[in-house]
């Protein structure tokens, strides 16, 4: 955490005017401008105010239009950092957090937001980025798609520590303002029953010689299975392995130990059938490894899926690129209706996984490819040479990049002149700026875009937005 810490700060008050994008309250630091406005002979709050209103303050657990009193903790250049000390006027929207440890757990920032106006703020976000960063405006607003708002998360990394003044093992998230593990005993985001498991996991980690040396658990909640993965920095004991499994059979989970790189990571005793979710409305079943990407919300990945084939409109002649197409989420859902399908993955294991879902599911007219997206070559013509990918046809691009976004494959998807271009998105900054380049520089026009609610009491969430070529002329189907 960088700026200066500051020790026993005067305690003041304000409204709030907003939140940041990690979901703390926005508050306008005014004196900086009234001592200029009053050595400069202006009035406070006239001409020589700077627009903004000032330097921000960020409140943690304060809302907007809320009166408060806080307390500053820590100055930066741009902004300061403070404590919520007293709420004077609670938002309408707020709403008492489920969880008693709100506020200390990192694992959420918003659930003292009702659910509704969680998924408000997140579209002001989304249309403030696009229309800020991007200069773009779709032409329609999608309905946000929403899943369950407990009991979601199929996927987690959990740290882990053994603190010699409590005398136990501390199991969870790292803390809101601190990097220490959060003192919890129950989680109500994870999937069940992995939120009931915190405090039996601490229990028997406790109980290991190893228990100083099991800095990390990684949580897969699949369609079939429970894995954890823990990442072991010793070899575990005889005494160690007999816990272990002790604690997997009275569970009903799956442990796999990871003493060094994800290469490996092995089961405890002999290794099972491999884990798994499903795309009923597909009739596909994708395997997958504990620690690979698959989307953290199922029940909103399984609607992101069926409103992405609808909103693409694939034929028996479509041609699709699928860039960043991990272990074949969208892939394969689309080898069912499309003529071709080729997907572009920069880490090779999960391309190789990609290959496998295919054979598994009897879908042959798919292909993958590994490749660095990140570094394809800005020249158009360069990219083409080093990617035979490339050099082919399509009709639909898809794009589901990391939080970095996609860049450096923008003026080669422009290229290929598609009829149409999905793009989805884990962060509405670098969304908005590829779809600005997109718009702005190779005539595509946004027809639709709309908020994915895939991690509800976080300040996270993810975007999906359509386009088609605009003043370019469509490749036919």
């Amino acid at each position: 955490m960088s700026g200066r810490k500051l020790a026993a700060a005067a305690v003041e008050t304000a409204t709030v005017a907003g939140l940041t994008h990690t979901g703390e309250g926005i508050v306008r630091d005014n004196r900086a401008a009234s001592d200029r406005a009053v050595s400069e002979g202006t009035p406070s709050g006239g001409e020589g105010t700077p627009s903004g209103g000032g330097k921000a303050v960020f409140v943690a657990g304060a809302l907007p239009g809320e009166s408060i009193k806080f307390r500053r903790t820590r100055r930066h250049r741009q902004h300061d950092e403070a404590e919520l000390v007293e709420v004077l006027a609670p938002a309408a929207e707020r709403v008492a957090p489920r969880c008693p440890h709100f506020g200390v757990c990192g694992g959420c920032a918003l659930q003292h937001l009702s659910p509704e106006a969680q998924l408000k703020a997140k579209q002001a976000e989304l249309r403030d980025n696009l229309e800020r960063v991007g200069k773009v405006t779709p032409q329609i607003w999608l309905p946000a798609l929403r899943g369950p708002v407990w009991g979601y998360r199929r996927r987690a990394r959990l740290g882990a520590k053994f603190v010699i003044k409590k005398g136990k093992v501390l199991v969870g998230f790292r803390e809101r303002l601190a990097p220490y593990i959060a003192d919890v005993q129950h989680c109500d985001v994870l999937v069940p029953p992995v939120g009931d498991l915190i405090s039996p996991l601490a229990n028997m980690l406790m109980t290991l010689s190893i228990r100083e040396r099991v800095p990390q658990i990684e949580v897969a909640v699949a369609d079939d299975a429970v894995a954890l993965v823990l990442r072991v920095l010793q070899t575990p004991a005889a005494t160690d392995l007999e816990r272990l499994r002790e604690f997997r059979d009275t569970h009903g989970v799956r442990l796999y130990l990871q003493p060094a790189g994800l290469e490996s990571i092995r089961e405890l005793d002999s290794p099972r059938e491999p884990l798994c979710y499903r795309l009923p409305k597909f009739k596909l079943e994708l395997e997958f490894l504990p620690t690979d990407f698959i989307q953290i919300n199922g029940a909103v990945n399984e609607a992101l899926v069926s409103q992405a084939l609808e909103m693409l409109e694939l034929t028996s002649a479509s041609e699709v690129l699928d860039l960043f197409c991990g272990i074949g989420n969208f892939t394969l859902p689309m080898a069912r209706f499309a003529a071709r399908v080729v997907g572009v993955e920069g880490d090779a294991a999960l391309v190789a996984r990609a290959r496998h879902n295919a054979q598994h599911n009897h879908l042959e007219n798919t292909e993958f490819h590994t490749a660095d997206l990140a570094r394809l070559p800005a020249d158009v013509a360069a990219a083409a040479r080093s990617a035979p990918w490339l050099r082919k046809g399509y009709t639909h691009i898809v794009l589901d990049p990391p939080r970095a976004g996609a860049r450096e494959v923008l003026a080669s998807v422009a290229s290929l002149e598609p009829r149409r271009v999905l793009y989805i998105s884990c962060h509405p900054g670098s969304l908005a700026r590829d779809l600005g380049v997109l718009v702005n520089e190779h005539g595509f026009s946004l027809e639709a875009a709309g908020v994915l609610d895939m991690f509800p009491h976080t300040a996270h969430f993810e975007s999906l937005a359509l386009l088609s070529p605009g003043k370019r002329k469509a490749r036919p189907a």
